[in-house]
């Protein structure tokens, strides 16, 4: 069991998912645990009146670090269970505040009591693997406020992203959206740059004082709105 207190005035380590090669144990220092903590209330709207499912695994940065530490440190309610769609779907119209990844959604959007489903006071946080536009789409349609977000075990979690309140969000932004790229963000939590076509990123919010090469191929459209092409070799 993760001892949230521990985390606030200790820091800890994360273990990093595998998606992106061989799995790795991140140091989070406590400097970065308030950075990261204070960002992610900001961005997500989080206070003392939120109501957090908590579906992800707690030993990964998106269960503990995206909303249930925030969370924790403003004395919202957070209940955190294993995720299993049909007991989601029952409870989740409780809650302000929920984090998924995309197999997640994909495992709701599955289910028929999903679309009838009214999210419109729930704020769902999707993030980990690219996040599609049929995902965007269908939390949307059931009146989901949906971030679409990024971040590494080494920055954020809630480092780079865009939110959805309606439909209008989501046509503007596929108007304008790179084909073949998944959205990463335009509201900027920390800095980045290119370097020969590189992505580096850096701020309080990451584990390394300085510029970290996340690998990741990254490009920008006209609007200033940052996409995901996949990894780097």
């Amino acid at each position: 069991m993760v001892n949230l207190t521990d985390w606030i005035f200790k820091g800890g380590v994360i273990k990093t998912s595998g998606t992106t090669g061989k799995p790795k144990e991140i140091k989070q220092s406590v400097k970065k645990i308030t950075a990261s903590n204070k960002v992610a209330l900001e961005s997500q709207n989080i206070t003392s009146d939120s109501r957090i499912y908590t579906v992800c695994k707690m030993t990964h940065a998106g269960g503990l670090l995206a909303q249930t530490l925030p969370g924790y440190t403003v004395g919202a309610k957070i209940d955190i269970e294993p995720f299993n769609p049909y007991t989601f779907n029952n409870k989740i119209e409780n809650y302000t505040h929920t984090h998924l990844v995309p197999d997640h959604c994909r495992a709701l959007m599955k289910t028929k009591n999903f679309y009838n489903l009214d999210l419109s006071n729930v704020w769902v946080t999707v993030g980990s693997d690219p996040v599609t536009w049929d995902i965007i789409e269908a939390f949307v349609k059931q009146g989901a406020t949906f971030m679409a977000n990024w971040g590494m075990s080494e920055i954020g979690p809630c480092a780079i992203n865009t939110v959805f309140r309606n439909m209008d969000d989501v046509v503007y932004y596929q108007e304008h959206a790179i084909p073949g790229a998944t959205i990463l963000g335009d509201r900027f939590y920390c800095k980045w740059d290119f370097v020969n076509n590189d992505f580096f990123v850096n701020g309080d919010i990451c584990v390394y004082s300085g510029w970290f090469k996340t690998g990741d191929h990254v490009v920008e459209n006209s609007q200033g709105t940052l996409y995901y092409k996949g990894r780097r070799e």
